[in-house]
């Protein structure tokens, strides 16, 4: 699949998909019908092995489609809760420190509201056009260095350290799996075979002999935009964070005007 299409709003690359598979669908049905279908023999029995065929070949194309079109619809679901799951990490984090004495609880709490910020405002732009955002370790190794340097004095504060250093490394694990998971899409060799599937499929429509050329037509292009308004599914949620259905910074902004900035 092109990639500039995962760049587009939803609604002109799925108006793309279906205009391409439509027009594919006319042309070929124009030249089977004037230069093809003229050359062979072809009776009105023989309608039902090419109806026949037509069935089988769309058969293990829907189901190959479907398969594929739930998976992504599976992943963008798991990684969404990923990206929740670093919110809530975030903000569990917040209370711990909130416990810490001046001026480390003051420090802490800064150095968490301006990582989330920076989720917000610098890397979501990014991960939304593609491009990974590589200034969160600073953040992270600055979180590390404050906790590392503060001394508990009391088993209070010991056991308050001691949940909060544990729930940094939660936040650690889940930023690093939502780091992995930008890199997550469907591999070009399935899109090729989305692809052509969905064009030999259409070419298999072809070879019907329908005698008002005007009701051939209609049906294919039905078909033809059925089939791309699927394909227009599966594109909108291989890449997470691309495109209009791409998952948002919403979980990071309710922590912070919720829990950090009420």
């Amino acid at each position: 699949m092109p990639g500039f299409l995962f760049h587009l709003p939803f609604a002109l690359a799925a108006l793309l998909i279906i205009g391409s598979l439509a027009c594919y669908s006319m042309i070929g049905l124009s030249v089977t019908r004037r230069l093809i279908l003229p050359r062979m023999e072809v009776r009105p029995d023989d309608s039902e092995f090419t109806g026949a065929m037509v069935q089988a070949v769309m058969v293990f194309y829907g189901l190959a489609v479907a398969l594929v079109a739930v998976s992504v619809w599976q992943t963008h679901a798991d990684i969404s809760g990923m990206v929740s799951e670093e919110a809530s990490r975030i903000g569990g984090l917040y209370r711990d420190v909130s416990g810490y004495p001046e001026p480390t609880r003051s420090e802490l709490r800064g150095e968490l509201l301006g990582y989330t910020n920076y989720l917000i405002d610098e890397a979501w732009p990014l991960q939304n056009e593609g491009r990974k955002a590589t200034r969160g370790v600073e953040w992270m190794n600055r979180l590390q260095a404050s906790l590392a340097a503060f001394e508990p004095s009391t088993e209070g504060r010991k056991i308050l350290h001691a949940e909060a250093l544990a729930a940094f490394n939660r936040l650690i694990e889940a930023r690093r799996v939502r780091l992995d998971a930008m890199d997550t899409r469907l591999p070009s060799e399935l899109w090729f075979i989305i692809n052509f599937g969905a064009c030999v499929s259409l070419a298999a429509t072809f070879f019907f002999k329908v005698r008002d050329v005007r009701l051939h037509a209609i049906q294919v292009l039905l078909l033809a935009v059925f089939v791309g308004l699927v394909i227009s599914m599966i594109l909108a949620f291989d890449r997470p964070f691309l495109g209009d259905l791409g998952i948002g910074s919403e979980p990071y902004q309710v922590v912070r005007d919720q829990l950090m900035d009420p």
